[in-house]
């Protein structure tokens, strides 16, 4: 028999793999997602207004130029999550994810002009990338590979 190894796809002997034996740990990762989204959700819809009231921006090109920066810093995030994850552990890029996040709600409460909403939406972009990319995988791995389309 061959040693389990850190390459190796199949888990070790003592880990139990499926919904039912995971089911709290999955629950924690689909709320974590679920968080994930609706920060992004709130933020589509708030700083568009934002951008017109607080800023005096009419133009909508430039009022809605935060979802470009934004898609920007996910996709890099996203080609990198898991060469980092391979390096760190897919639980230090989740929690590195939102360490990115933390401050993105304060940088859009105390933002003196529009270039800090475009900076805490790169921060967003990163902790999309990192976080929404480790909690689908941590998923697919509890389950197993035979159940992963589940």
């Amino acid at each position: 028999m061959a040693a389990v190894g850190l390459t190796s796809l199949e888990p070790p002997p003592s880990v139990r793999l499926g919904l039912s034996a995971n089911w709290r740990q999955f629950a924690l990762l689909v709320a974590v997602n679920a968080f994930v989204g609706g920060m992004v959700g709130l933020e589509r819809s708030v700083l568009p207004l934002l951008a017109e009231q607080e800023f005096g921006i009419a133009s909508k090109t430039l009022a809605v130029s935060f979802i470009a920066t934004f898609g920007l810093a996910k996709a890099l995030s996203n080609l990198y999550a898991g060469t980092l994850s391979e390096r760190f552990t897919r639980r230090k890029v989740l929690i590195a994810g939102w360490l990115f996040g933390l401050p993105v709600p304060f940088v859009i409460i105390f933002a003196p002009s529009w270039g800090w909403i475009i900076a805490a939406n790169a921060l967003l972009g990163v902790n999309q990338g990192l976080a929404w990319s480790m909690t689908v995988n941590m998923k697919v791995d509890l389950v197993g590979r035979e159940r992963r389309g589940l």
